[in-house]
Formats: structure tokens, sequence, C-alpha cells
């Protein structure tokens, strides 16, 4: 008659028996043992230091990062865009929510003169950057890759990537020759950056949706966060990108509205909608909060469970 092995053997046996199988570790001590109230103050105080935005005038994530910040506690604010009304309105909008300093710098990110000269005002301004959004994106128009233009293929990749890149190197080069400040909670930092990759920095989109550019420059920027996080995570600075999904901007209700497909993505989503620029918001502020001060080269995915299918 088959019995279960366990059935055999006494109380004192099978533990021993079992604590052979599991593999064991030492205990690594954790560097504070506990927490004061300080550490865990006002969540309106959450972010602090002066805080750059690019893409700062797009109705959408950009603007609703402008926003987030101020709420959980920036006072000195510079965003950058080449849309200077999409400024104008994203300041008029974080003046509602609380009167800070924000600094408008009409800067074209297809242009490197323009990023550089953007970031050296910014840092003249304020004296420092402690947190940077690289928000700034364009898409380009749905196409397979024959039938894109090379000179279309660059302009994407131009701004999306190597803009990108531009911003975040100038302000690393100025972050390092800032003193840290002290937070919260963990270490000092010298400095938060906050790229926007996307799901399809992750994953292929339809073929019916086909933007090879953008799904390039997407996955580019996942490279790039990685790299320079290893690079400079031993001078204070951290560096971590967004996955969004689809996300409810005035360009994806537009999208919505004149294609089917676009609708079947939604259906698609198992939360059953698109996400909101405010969702989007919150994680950009956790990335550059010192709540995750033990996170660098990490790619957080914000998609409504959309990838997981």
């Amino acid at each position: 008659m088959e019995t279960h092995f366990s059935n055999h053997l006494s109380e004192s046996v099978r533990s021993v028996v079992y604590s052979s199988l599991i593999p064991t570790c030492p205990l690594i001590p954790s560097p504070r043992t506990h927490h004061s109230a300080e550490d865990f103050g006002d969540m309106g105080d959450l972010l602090k230091g002066v805080a750059l935005v690019t893409g700062a005038g797009s109705e959408g994530i950009g603007q609703a990062t402008c926003i987030a910040l101020v709420q959980h506690g920036i006072k000195q604010l510079a965003v950058l865009d080449i849309n200077a009304d999409g400024l104008a309105e994203t300041k008029r909008l974080v003046n509602e929510v609380r009167e800070v300093n924000v600094l408008e710098l009409q800067v074209d990110l297809a242009e490197e003169h323009s990023i550089i000269s953007g970031v050296q005002q910014a840092n003249d301004h304020f004296g420092r950057i402690d947190i940077l959004i690289n928000n700034a994106a364009i898409a380009g128009a749905i196409s397979p890759s024959t039938n894109v233009a090379t000179s279309d293929f660059h302009k994407i990749i131009d701004v999306n990537l190597v803009g990108l890149w531009i911003c975040q190197r100038e302000v690393i080069k100025r972050m390092l020759q800032q003193e840290p400040i002290k937070q919260r909670t963990g270490p000092a930092s010298r400095g938060v950056i906050v790229n926007l990759s996307s799901t399809y920095g992750l994953v292929s989109p339809p073929a019916l949706l086909s933007v090879p550019a953008y799904v390039a420059s997407k996955h580019g920027i996942l490279g790039i966060t990685k790299t320079d996080a290893n690079t400079y995570a031993k001078d204070g600075i951290r560096i971590n990108a967004i996955c969004p999904g689809y996300v409810n901007t005035p360009a994806m209700r537009a999208a919505a509205r004149s294609s089917e497909l676009v609708q079947e993505e939604e259906k698609k989503v198992p939360m059953g909608r698109f996400g909101e620029p405010s969702e989007l918001a919150e994680v950009i502020c956790f990335l550059a909060s010192p709540m995750s001060s033990y996170m660098t080269g990490s790619a957080v995915v914000v998609d409504g469970g959309f990838t997981s299918i």
C-alpha cells in the first residue's frame, strides 16, 4: 500500500529532512533597523530641489507631470518644450496648484545647441538641477518600414533618442558638480532622472499599428537608461525609466475616434481602459522621490496589465 513518505517520519526527523532541502544563505543586515517619524513626513514634502521637465508644453503626460511634481513639493520648476504657448498653459495650470518659480524655456530637442542652451539656462537660473524628467517625444505616422523615408526615421530618432540622451548627458554633467541633497530616507542624492520609454520599448505593436522608428527609439531609451544608471550610481545619481501603455491623451483620443483598431486595443487592456496622464505622473513622482531610493536602471511598466497578456 502506498503511503506518503512523511507519514513514516517523526516530527523531529521531518524537520531535519526538510531543512536540509532548503538552501540557506547568511542574512544581510539592513543599514538601518528602524525609521523615525521624520523619515515619512508630509507627503506634500516628498520632493525637493529643482525639477526640469522636457515636453512640458504637451497636454497629457508632460503637463500632468509638472502639476504632480508641484503637488508633491517642488517649488522650482524648469519647463522645456518647442511649443511656447503650451509652456505658458503649463505654467498657468501649475500656479493654480501653488505659486512656484517656473522658468519657461523654448527648446527644440532636434537641435543639440538648443538643448545645451536650455539646460544651461535652467542651471544658471536655479543654481542646480535635482530632477530631470525626459518626457518629450514624437510618434510619426503609422507606416511599415518599407514605406518610411530615411529622413523621417532620423527625425524621430533625433528627437526621441538622441535628444533625450543629450539632455541626460548635459544634466548629468551638472549633477556631478553639485552637492548632494539629504533625503528624508535613503542616502543623500546628487540627482534623479526619469526617462519616458513605452511598452513599445519592450514589445512590438500590432502590424497594423507599425511605427518602426518610434519603437526603435523607445527600445534605445531603455539601453541608455541602464547604461548611464550603472555608470553614475556610485556618484549618487539614480536613473530609471517608465514604460507607459496606452494613455488617454488628446492624440490618443483622436486616434480612438478615427480607428477601430485603437478601440480594439483598449478592449485588450485587462483593466478595461486606457491610463490617465495623472496616473503616469504619480509613478514618475515615485521614481523621482526618495521612496525609490534603492532603484536605478529599472524600467517600470504602467500599462493596466496590457503586456501581461
